[in-house]
């Protein structure tokens, strides 16, 4: 799948068409599916020979966005890790993903390094949706801060906590640290990721996988009495 902006008249951008063709491998002639990044969609086949390498469309197609709409948040963390949490968080389905600071995160982004860091993550899920042929992509915010997305209703994931459930549809997933006193007194309940301590990006995904068995009804919700 390829993302374009305009479903009327697609064309591949130059990065996606290399992609296609010298990665991929796919020969004029081939059927794609083209998509624009909020959940339409349509069929088109290669011609390398013609501008923009796209002919014999098919209708425009729609898929709805799925309810409640899933948000995760996670810590600043080492390495290449936000880019790999990141493109799973996509993979899985989740809607809209969230790098926080945190008071025990190691990592130290300024406002400079951020913005950079942000546009390489909203790069990473346009990759990784292209990859698993999810035609809306999510929302990669900007760099939060832990008071104001539990502010906007975000619960805190922390081992021993209550079971997960869509009435809690967006989870923060802290440090290698773990959350501090002060991030502590502003949430209300946490949420149980399991019964171990999981690495940050771990919990990113177990976060990720049981919100959205939850969603599509492959999990049955765990109701304390």
């Amino acid at each position: 799948m390829a993302f374009v902006a305009d479903l009327r008249g697609p064309a591949l951008s130059k990065e996606d068409l290399h992609h296609l063709l010298r990665v991929l491998r796919q020969r004029a002639g081939d059927q794609l599916t083209v998509a624009d990044g909020e959940g339409r969609w349509r069929t088109a086949r290669l011609d390398p020979a013609e501008a923009g390498a796209l002919r014999e469309f098919g209708p425009v197609c729609e898929l709805p966005p799925a309810t409640p709409p899933l948000a995760v948040g996670f810590a600043l963390v080492k390495g290449d890790k936000p880019e790999l949490i990141v493109q799973k968080l996509t993979e899985l389905g989740i809607d809209r993903i969230v790098p926080f600071r945190a008071e025990r995160s190691v990592v130290r982004w300024d406002v400079a390094k951020a913005a950079k860091a942000v546009a390489r993550l909203r790069l990473v899920a346009r990759a990784a949706a292209q990859q698993c042929h999810r035609p809306r992509l999510p929302e990669v915010a900007d760099v939060a801060e832990v008071a104001a997305l539990v502010a906007a209703g975000a619960t805190l994931a922390e081992r021993g906590g209550v079971p997960l459930s869509l009435q809690v549809p967006f989870v923060l997933v802290g440090p290698e640290g773990g959350w501090s006193v002060s991030e502590g007194a502003v949430a209300g309940d946490r949420v149980g990721l399991g019964p171990h301590v999981l690495r940050a990006e771990t919990a990113a995904w177990t976060a990720a996988v049981l919100l959205t068995s939850l969603r599509d009804g492959t999990v049955t919700p765990v109701h304390n009495p």
